[in-house]
C-alpha cells in the first residue's frame, strides 16, 4: 500500500486528499470478485502508463493495477501531459491482455470509458463521454466558453500481447487548480468522492464490461458496448469539428459509431467522414 514520500503535504484524519489504506482494503473486500488484483498504490510516479507497462514486461497478470497520489509527467492523448496534483485527482492503469481478435481492440478505451462514467454515477456524478476519450460533464466551460467541462480522460498503449489502460479523472480540484477553463473534479460539480472508493468501482465496472465484450469474441453491438457508449456519448448528435492527424479539419455532425467504435461525421453535404483518429471540439 502507500507509504508517505519527501515533500507530501500535510494533511488530517479526515482529508479527503490523505489515502486511506483501510478504506481501499474495505472497498475491495465488498466487491469481492468483482475487481482484478493487486492494486499498488504509489505514493508519487511520473506516470502510471509507463509504471504498468514495466510490469507487463515482468510478466504482470490481468487486472495488476498501478494508483498514484500524485503523478507528475503522466500522459494524455496526442502527446499532451495529464498531472495529478498530489491527493487531489485519481491516476491509475490497469493491466489487460485480451483474447479476441486484435482488430477489435480499438474498443477497450470506448469500454473503459463506459465503465468510467458508470463508477462515476455511482458516487452521485452525472458524466458523459466526448469520443473517443473524454469523460466529461455536459454545459458550457466555467469561463463561459463552449463546453463540455472535462472531468478525466483515458490513455490505452499496447505492449505486445497486452494493453495497458490508463484513467485519470479529477477528484479534489478547487477551481484555481484547474489546468484550464473547460476542466472540472467531482468536488467543483458538487459530489464527495473518494479515490480509494472510486477505483474499486471503476475496476468493478471494468471488468463486467470486458469479459462481457469477450465472451462475444470482441464484438461490441453483440456485447452491448455499442450501444451502451452511444447512450453515453455526447458527440452523437451535435456539431463538432475533428482535428485529423497531419492538420486536416473536418466539421460535421456526429452520427454514429461504426463497427470498429470510429466516429462517423455527416458533413453539410450530406456526405460522411469516417474519423479513426483526431482531436474532437464540440462546436455550439
Amino acid at each position: 500500500m502507500s507509504t508517505p514520500s519527501p515533500g507530501q503535504p500535510e494533511s488530517t484524519p479526515g482529508d479527503p486528499r490523505r489515502w486511506d489504506d483501510a478504506l481501499l482494503q474495505r472497498a475491495l473486500d465488498r466487491a469481492g470478485d468483482g475487481t482484478w488484483g493487486p492494486v499498488a498504490v504509489l505514493p508519487s510516479t511520473g506516470s502510471t502508463n509507463a509504471d504498468a507497462v514495466d510490469q507487463v514486461r515482468e510478466g504482470a497478470p490481468e487486472g495488476f493495477t498501478v494508483v498514484a497520489e500524485e503523478q507528475t509527467h503522466g500522459r494524455g492523448r496526442l502527446g499532451r501531459g495529464w498531472i495529478s496534483p498530489y491527493g487531489a485527482g485519481l491516476a491509475m492503469s490497469v493491466v489487460l491482455r485480451p483474447v479476441v481478435p486484435d482488430r477489435t481492440w480499438g474498443w477497450v478505451p470506448l469500454i473503459a470509458g463506459i465503465a468510467v462514467v458508470d463508477a462515476l454515477a455511482d458516487h452521485g456524478v452525472t458524466a458523459s463521454l466526448k469520443w473517443p476519450n473524454d469523460v466529461v460533464v455536459d454545459g458550457d466551460a466555467r469561463d463561459g466558453s463552449p463546453g463540455p467541462r472535462k472531468l478525466g480522460g483515458l490513455l490505452v498503449e499496447r505492449v505486445g500481447a497486452a494493453l495497458v489502460v490508463g484513467i485519470g479523472v479529477n477528484v479534489d480540484l478547487t477551481e484555481a487548480e484547474l489546468p484550464v477553463p473547460r476542466a472540472t473534479s467531482t468536488r467543483l460539480e458538487g459530489a464527495d468522492v473518494r479515490r480509494e472508493v472510486l477505483v474499486v468501482d471503476a475496476l468493478d465496472h471494468l471488468r463486467r464490461r470486458y469479459l462481457r465484450w469477450q465472451l462475444a469474441d470482441g464484438d461490441a453491438r453483440r456485447s452491448g458496448a455499442a450501444e451502451d457508449y452511444a447512450a453515453r456519448c455526447l458527440t452523437l448528435g451535435r456539431a463538432a469539428r475533428a482535428l485529423l492527424p497531419g492538420g486536416d479539419v473536418v466539421e460535421g455532425v456526429g452520427s454514429a459509431l461504426d463497427d470498429d467504435g470510429r466516429l462517423v461525421l455527416r458533413l453539410a453535404d450530406g456526405s460522411v467522414r469516417v474519423v479513426s483518429a483526431g482531436d474532437v471540439e464540440h462546436l455550439r
